[in-house]
């Protein structure tokens, strides 16, 4: 066992206690992180003292296939590169210098992390959220000091907007737990006390957000060179952001003209046929179900995947939760954690409202099919999990695509998270499992993550303007300007992320198509050996595989 590795993720777990929640780590369930200036001068000299460790115990190999028989140095490597891009993000204005955002959702999904997860008895994981609730105060003040940097003001819009979440949650949604659990009256009074604080220091920041100086739309560039370092450090590409771009561009219009050969229409006129066709009242829960089983039998029967025993369920929100879920990063599935165990797991879908038919045309048959079970529920994100969770032999690939309080644990997750769910909805159409409109619906999923990955790299290396990327959305993947304008601002908050849904599907596929030429090829083999790797970068995994196969 590595004992710099064994540092790194001592140190990653007790400087960062909700994803450590999240991951299956408890021993720091009631706190919240330090993100002070001392605090963070302190975790950026550990991390690179950190660092130097890794290096000397485990040098980079001269060859990136020799990382395939040593997964320590491996890890290693994946660990370096974490490392350098957290002490850079320290420094950007997208870190907690100058995101508001990061700071609502650390605070207030350090206590949804213990609300939503039977992993400990509920009064033990009350009496923790009661002190997470507790430092909410103090972490929101820390925040008007680390905050130096001017914020852009669509992320101080989110990041208002979160906090109206997070009072709901601190007031009615505590409440409602309380009343569904019935703790001692000593854990119920440190909660109740907790909480009250907690939402007048969301309702204070908020007002303290109204009155910061915005900056110019364009702080929302990360810049060229650090999108360059991100891409490359983060997910292991040896490809300029300039030759993705042309490739990206290329694929686009390709991807609009099948989905034009596709639909025989006009895109309106195919959404409100997808809206139509959606499950009665009575059937909407079962229908989650229903559509689970027959992905799962028809990927058995081909025999595509190995798919684990890990029983899945489709449930409303909790009622605790419900009311300041839309106000949240709230997942409807948010991967289960990988360090603690579960009988069933919980997918947490919204409850009918008093009128049912918008909620169903939102969320039709096509919806329901390909999002919810194929990308997320089934094959895609659960069947990955599962995979990285009991098969991966590297730690970092065990953890790394965790959901946390804002995004995935590690950037080098990201490619393999997505890229697979994507690469799914394309595999099981070639199983037949979509009809004609349901494969409209994936030609123009298609065309909206190659329009993600263009914004990603032009908004962040400043060849488009916001206003240029809202309308480049609008014209490319349709909707509303609103809905643009809050994708774009997702782009703008995590330099490199957008670009994950096609960078990772798109290496899957060129990747099968290398390897498919040798007539010794299996599909379940190939799925499983690269799902095996954990959640490490999908360019890595290509590099590992094909230097085995030659």
């Amino acid at each position: 066992m590595s004992r710099a590795l064994d540092q790194f993720f001592a140190n990653y777990y007790r400087r960062r206690p909700v994803t450590a929640t999240f991951t299956g780590v408890h021993h720091y369930d009631p706190e919240l992180p330090d993100w002070s200036a001392a605090g963070l001068a302190t975790l950026d000299a550990e991390m690179r003292t950190i660092s130097e460790r890794l290096s000397a115990e485990h040098p980079m190999p001269p060859s990136v296939s020799m990382l395939k028989q040593d997964v320590d140095s491996m890890d290693a490597e994946l660990a370096r590169r974490f490392l350098e891009i957290q002490c850079a993000e320290n420094e950007w204005v997208h870190g907690v210098r100058g995101n508001p955002s990061l700071w609502v959702g650390e605070a207030v999904f350090g206590v949804i992390s213990l609300m939503i997860r039977d992993f400990a008895p509920v009064e033990s994981r009350m009496k923790s959220a009661a002190k997470r609730l507790a430092a909410i105060p103090k972490f929101l003040a820390t925040a008007r000091k680390t905050l130096t940097f001017d914020t852009p003001a669509m992320w101080t819009a989110k990041a208002k907007r979160e906090c109206e979440g997070a009072a709901i949650l601190a007031s009615r949604g505590v409440d409602k737990w309380i009343a569904c659990f019935s703790p001692t009256k000593q854990t119920a009074q440190l909660l109740r006390d907790a909480s009250a604080n907690a939402h007048a220091a969301f309702v204070e920041f908020s007002s303290w957000l109204d009155a910061r100086r915005a900056s110019p739309d364009s702080a929302m560039s990360v810049g060229a060179s650090n999108y360059a370092f991100l891409l490359e450090r983060g997910h292991w590409c040896d490809q300029s952001r300039t030759t993705l771009l042309a490739s990206a561009r290329h694929e686009l219009v390709d991807a609009k003209q099948r989905l034009r050969d596709a639909a025989a229409g006009p895109w309106p006129a195919v959404q409100e046929q997808l809206a139509s066709k959606h499950p009665s009242p009575d059937d909407y829960f079962a229908s989650f179900e229903r559509v689970w089983l027959e992905c799962r039998a028809l990927a058995s029967e081909k025999d595509v995947v190995t798919w684990g025993d890990w029983p899945l369920r489709y449930v409303p929100y909790p009622e605790w939760t419900a009311e300041s879920a839309p106000f949240l990063y709230y997942l409807f599935y948010r991967s289960p954690a990988p360090l603690d165990s579960f009988e069933i797991y919980d997918y947490v879908v919204p409850p009918l409202p008093a009128d049912p038919e918008p909620h169903l045309r939102a969320w039709n048959d096509s919806v329901i099919k390909l999002n919810h079970v194929v990308h997320h529920g089934a094959i895609g994100h659960h069947v990955q999990n599962w995979h990285a969770s009991t098969r991966a032999q590297s730690r970092i690939g065990r953890i790394a695509a965790v959901d946390c309080a804002n995004r995935v644990a590690m950037l080098s997750g990201a490619t393999m998270a997505e890229g697979w769910a994507c690469y799914s909805t394309r595999l099981m159409e070639e199983l037949g499992f979509l009809d004609p409109l349901e494969q409209v619906s994936e030609a123009h999923s298609r065309v909206r993550f190659l329009s993600r990955a263009i914004v990603d790299i032009e908004l962040h290396q400043g060849s488009m303007s916001f206003d240029d990327a809202v309308r480049f959305w609008t014209d490319n993947v349709g909707g509303s300007v609103d809905v643009a304008k809050n994708e774009v601002v997702k782009v703008s908050m995590f330099p490199c992320t957008a670009i994950i849904y096609w960078l990772g599907t798109e290496g899957i596929v060129a990747l099968r198509s290398k390897l498919e030429r040798d007539p010794a090829f299996s599909l379940k083999q190939f799925h499983d050996d690269l799902l095996d790797f954990g959640s490490i970068p999908i360019p890595l995994i290509a590099q590992l595989m094909t230097s085995v196969a030659q």
